[in-house]
C-alpha cells in the first residue's frame, strides 16, 4: 500500500511538471506575440491585428493563472477557470467596442503587414496548441487554456483570410468584421468556460461537504 502511495505521487508530480513547463513556454510566446501584434496593428491600421494582439495579452494572464494554480487543488482549479473565462468575455466586448468604432471609417489597413504578422501569430499558435494538445483532458484548468490555444488558431487564419479579402477589394470591411467574429467566438468560449468552471467547483464543494460529513 506505501509502494502503491508513492507511485501516485510520483505520476502526479511528473503530469504537474509537464503541465508548469508547457504553461510557461506557452505564456512567454503570448507575450512576446502580443508585442509584435500590438505594433504591427497600429502600424498597418488593422482592427484584427490590435484585436488578435489583445487576445494574445489575455492568453497571457490565462496561463498565469493557470501557472497560480497548477499545484493548487482542484476547488482552486475552478475558481482560476471562472476568472479566465470573466477574462474572455470582457475581452469579447472589448472587441466588440473597438470594431464598432472602426466602422466610421472603413478604411483598408496594410496588406502585407496583415499577412505578414498574421502568419507568424499562426506559426507561434500552433506551436502553442501542439504543446497544450496531449493535456486537454487533465483537469478543467488545462482543457480551458487548449480552448484559449484552438480560438486563437481560428482567429489566426480569419486575420490571413481579412488580409486577401481586403487586398482584393480595397475595402477595410473584411478587417472589421474579422474583429467582430474574433469577439463573438470568444464570448462564446467564455460561456463554455464558465460553464465547465461552474460545475467543477460545485463538484469540490459536494466532494469537501462529503468528506466533513
Amino acid at each position: 500500500m506505501d509502494n502503491c502511495c508513492e507511485a501516485k505521487a510520483g505520476e502526479i508530480g511528473a503530469i504537474r511538471s509537464r503541465h508548469e513547463r508547457a504553461l510557461w513556454v506557452v505564456l512567454a510566446v503570448n507575450a512576446l506575440m502580443f508585442i509584435v501584434e500590438f505594433g504591427a496593428g497600429l502600424v498597418s491600421g488593422s482592427s484584427a491585428l490590435l484585436a488578435d494582439s489583445l487576445d494574445m495579452f489575455g492568453d497571457s494572464l490565462v496561463y498565469g493563472f493557470s501557472l497560480f494554480v497548477v499545484h493548487r487543488s482542484l476547488t482552486w482549479k475552478a475558481r482560476a477557470g471562472l476568472l479566465k473565462g470573466s477574462f474572455m468575455a470582457v475581452f469579447g466586448v472589448a472587441v466588440l467596442f473597438e470594431a464598432a468604432f472602426s466602422i466610421r471609417t472603413a478604411a483598408p489597413p496594410g496588406v502585407p503587414t496583415m499577412a505578414a504578422v498574421g502568419t507568424l501569430a499562426l506559426v507561434a499558435n500552433a506551436l502553442c496548441f501542439s504543446i497544450l494538445w496531449r493535456h486537454r483532458a487533465d483537469d478543467i484548468n488545462l482543457r480551458s487554456t487548449w480552448l484559449c490555444s484552438r480560438n486563437d488558431l481560428i482567429a489566426n487564419a480569419a486575420v490571413l483570410g481579412a488580409a486577401v479579402l481586403v487586398a482584393w477589394s480595397g475595402s477595410g470591411w473584411p478587417d472589421i468584421l474579422v474583429g467582430l467574429g474574433i469577439a463573438i467566438l470568444f464570448l462564446r468560449t467564455a460561456a463554455v468556460v464558465l460553464r465547465e468552471s461552474f460545475a467543477e467547483l460545485g463538484r469540490a464543494r459536494h466532494g469537501a461537504t462529503q468528506g466533513a460529513g
